[in-house]
């Protein structure tokens, strides 16, 4: 009966200590307070399906495997539903705009992103109405006070430094300003790439200064991917053949440059700052490149197609047809990754080594 009694309390025992372990892995993926995002259409959650714009995504076959059509602009979740719910967060992070973001809900984070919009305030003019970033940090801003006034400011300002900020933007700056067919030869001619450029990294200094300010301390900062590269620019630039557009691409590789100096130099003259500075260029190169050792068969045409030799000349609808494998594109439209690419993508933003995500990953993050 002893020896029994002995057994049972060393199974309890052990019970227990599986449990307190089993909580402080919780603990640990659970280190950020909320969850605030600001960006364009690679991580819009529906904040366009209340405005009047060109540019949504509100419809089949858009969200075909998220299980209804949301307002993302892909297949599935984007890359920070998926960080999202890799830390916990229960629910995705809701659209600003949307009326049931109210009350407690804001606690835990709320999306600002636009499809369309942009680092400079005229990008997207073409679709009409967008949200860019000098909008969404005034949203921000309004959310802020909403949260101070509900918790009091000790508790509010030690929840937005614990929170995950992301910021994914600047693509459309370059698809949906300069690089434009209606405008793009005006802006080119009068604006020199590099002068260009640089309108963008002191617009984005004095953006992502802003947030500072505002308490968020934890923010990761997302360069531009390959966009000569996505089958719009493939479509409208057919000279190039089956490589990507080589002028679109260097253009990017000179505002990557410029924005990894910028991180840098935030991150060492804004006291308690963690700027984090994600290379998603090199992610989707790396990717593009080697795309069969990542379960891809095709890395250049659209999975949603209406026309065009890649899928590119016209964006994803109802009457598209869509590829019988999501799982094997890595684009989902003329633009977008699948949910697939965006999976891969999130897990080398949260684990990835130094080539990837600097000064650490999010899962560092989340513990610091």
């Amino acid at each position: 009966m002893s020896s029994l009694s002995n057994r049972n309390r060393a199974i309890w025992i052990t019970s227990q200590v599986l449990t307190i372990l089993a909580l402080s892995e919780i603990c640990i993926a659970v280190n950020f307070s909320a969850n605030f995002l600001f960006g364009d259409s690679l991580v819009d959650a529906g904040n366009n399906n209340y405005i009047f714009t060109l540019a949504k995504a509100n419809y089949v076959p858009n969200g075909i495997d998220f299980g209804r059509p949301t307002g993302r602009y892909t297949n599935g979740r984007t890359i920070f539903d998926i960080i999202g719910q890799a830390f916990n967060f229960e629910d995705f992070t809701p659209p600003y705009l949307a009326p049931t973001t109210v009350g407690s809900v804001v606690l835990r984070g709320v999306n600002y992103a636009s499809g369309g919009g942009g680092i400079l305030n005229q990008t997207g003019s073409i679709f009409g109405g967008r949200i860019n970033l000098d909008t969404q940090i005034g949203n921000f801003a309004n959310i802020r006070r909403y949260i101070i006034s509900s918790i009091g400011a000790p508790a509010a300002l030690n929840l937005f430094q614990n929170a995950l900020f992301s910021v994914t933007i600047g693509s459309n700056d370059f698809i949906d300003n300069y690089f434009t067919p209606l405008v793009s030869l005006p802006e080119q001619n009068l604006i020199p790439p590099q002068v260009f450029v640089s309108t963008m990294i002191d617009r984005f200094r004095q953006q992502l200064t802003r947030l500072y300010n505002l308490g968020a301390r934890k923010i990761v900062v997302a360069n531009v991917g390959p966009i000569g590269c996505i089958p719009l620019e493939r479509e409208t630039n057919p000279s190039a053949g089956e490589d990507c557009v080589a002028f679109q691409n260097q253009l990017v590789q000179l505002y990557n440059k410029e924005l990894k100096s910028l991180i840098a130099e935030l991150r060492a003259s804004l006291e308690g700052s963690m700027f984090i500075h994600v290379d998603v260029y090199h992610i989707v190169e790396d990717i593009l490149q080697n795309y069969k050792s990542y379960g891809f068969e095709n890395v250049n045409t659209s999975c949603c197609f209406m026309a065009g030799r890649f899928g590119g000349l016209a964006p994803c609808g109802p009457m598209s047809r869509v590829c019988g494998d999501r799982s094997k594109y890595f684009f989902w439209d003329l633009f977008h990754p699948t949910e697939a690419a965006n999976v891969i993508i999130a897990k080398r933003l949260m684990d990835g080594d130094l080539n990837d995500i600097s000064p650490m990953n999010i899962r560092q993050l989340s513990r610091v």
